[in-house]
């Protein structure tokens, strides 16, 4: 499995593992209670914001994937509840769920509203960076575009 990437502006970046997420508090056993549709285990964002203690000052956070091909960033205040889902039972997510990691937000805002919305859920994560503004967003801006990532996302895994 990767690990996962944190990047926060002025600090070192740092990786946790399977076993370092599965460590945190925060866990969520059935991502599905939460997300309804979605499979496996999971972290609290917050229990990795807790852990890692940003600045104040840093206020949005960008979800990229591991090819850097998909990013989406939204303010760090509307995320409280969003989650890293990490594991399927006790192994690491698999690729056909969305792995190695994957961002999932509970009660998102819907689709295409730029903020916390389904298009920041996020598949095959490869890091999460903290900053002060807006960072690197590739979501879809019109009709059409946004149209066709949900035709892609649906013949993929839930």
């Amino acid at each position: 499995m990767s690990s996962l990437r944190i990047e926060q502006t002025g600090q070192p970046a740092e990786e946790l593992n399977f076993e370092q997420l599965s460590a945190l508090g925060g866990q969520i056993e059935d991502v599905s209670q939460s997300v309804p549709g979605r499979v496996g285990g999971a972290v609290r964002l917050q229990a990795i914001l807790d852990r890692l203690q940003p600045s104040q000052e840093l206020d949005y956070l960008t979800v990229e994937s591991t090819d850097g091909g998909f990013s989406a960033s939204v303010p760090l205040d509307s995320l409280r509840e969003a989650l890293i889902v990490y594991r399927l039972g006790n192994e690491p997510l698999p690729k056909d769920k969305g792995g190695p990691l994957r961002f999932l937000i509970p009660n998102d805002e819907g689709c295409a509203t730029g903020g916390a919305d389904a298009c920041a859920n996020v598949k095959f994560v490869g890091s999460l960076r903290l900053t002060r503004g807006p960072g690197k967003d590739t979501r879809p801006t019109t009709p059409r575009r946004h149209t066709e990532l949900h035709e892609n996302e649906n013949k993929g895994s839930n």
